[in-house]
């Protein structure tokens, strides 16, 4: 399931950036997001994997990015949104059953600090 959630941002990234093709471009991607988190005064808190590679925690993620979504500080990201959106309606059925996830809530810049350490691995 790794693999498919690396590839479901990668293909968001690409579709909703054509220009963007690669790993480092989808890295710099969500290091702005985190940037634009970090101004945020709203101070949003989500959900986030203690173990972001935990297959158990792969809708957590996805709820996550959701909350990200709804931030106004990542307005300027809504094509990778809409695209991500579009390509999760389509992984999410073959998710099956997960097991427990250890969560803590923590800043938006630390989830998507862990997206990209996600993809890095």
């Amino acid at each position: 399931m790794k693999t498919h959630l690396y590839l479901l941002l990668l293909a968001a990234g690409i579709s909703a950036a054509p220009h963007m093709s690669s790993m480092a471009e989808l890295l710099t991607l969500l290091q702005q997001m985190s940037e634009s988190m970090a101004k945020d005064s709203q101070n949003l808190r989500i959900e986030t994997p203690d173990d972001i590679n935990d297959a158990n925690c792969i809708s957590t993620i996805f709820e996550g990015i959701e909350q990200l979504k709804t931030n106004p500080a990542t307005k300027k990201f809504s094509g990778f949104f809409q695209k991500f959106e579009r390509l999760k309606q389509s992984l999410t059925p073959g998710l099956g059953k997960e097991g427990k996830c250890e969560t803590e809530r923590k800043t938006a810049a630390v989830f998507t600090g862990k997206l990209m350490t996600f993809i890095q691995k």
